[in-house]
């Protein structure tokens, strides 16, 4: 259900689960982060993006209502993603929902396909969102739109998402993952040190 291709210091990590929409289980979210921590040490730049047309509909039901929507693992995942060295781009191919959210927000770049939707409904679920993910939001958007997702419920359709700043491209699905690595070009060529100092700087 997770999927790692390794092209020299390229990793591209797809959700492969199109007939449960990408819906996450513990176990998925755990494998996850262990590559993300694998990642550290070894890739330059990595994509994460998924089959199907959507990137991901959130926890999977079922393990969410045994407790998943409130995990610690989600923040784990997206504390080892936003704190790689490398250059994290999201090649988002499709409707990005809840829980999901926090791994897209910890990326460095979103890409998205025009058809894609954005909604994390936590306020009609009677959930938190983690910790993590209103600050990332926040900053990306900032708190009145931040607001319209989280206490507003509303879905965002991606050229809003666009105008938001909440993605920094639309692309067309077939042109999704060669334009995630064309913008990894200029970072696998240089350094693991220049990389990470000049993330570091940002």
């Amino acid at each position: 259900m997770i999927r790692l291709d390794r092209d020299g210091a390229l990793w591209t990590v797809t959700l492969d689960r199109p007939d449960k929409a990408n819906a996450l289980t513990k176990a998925m979210l755990a494998e996850l982060a262990g590559i993300a921590a694998d990642a550290a040490g070894q890739a330059q730049a990595l994509i994460l993006t998924g089959t199907g047309g959507v990137f991901s509909a959130g926890a999977d039901l079922a393990e969410a209502r045994a407790g998943l929507a409130t995990d610690p693992v989600w923040e784990q995942l997206s504390g080892a993603i936003a704190a790689l060295p490398c250059l994290t781009v999201a090649a988002l191919n499709g409707t990005l929902a809840g829980g999901a959210f926090g791994m897209a927000l910890a990326c460095d770049l979103r890409l998205s396909v025009p058809g894609a939707r954005f909604f994390y409904p936590v306020m009609k679920l009677g959930f938190l969102p983690q910790p993590s993910d209103p600050v990332r939001l926040r900053a990306l958007v900032g708190p009145a739109r931040a607001r319209m997702i989280l206490m507003a419920g509303q879905k965002i359709p991606a050229d809003t998402a666009l105008s938001y700043g909440l993605v920094d491209e639309l692309v067309e699905p077939e042109a999704l993952l060669p334009r995630a690595q064309a913008l990894a070009a200029d970072t696998l060529a240089a350094s693991s040190a220049h990389v990470a100092a000049i993330k570091a700087m940002i």
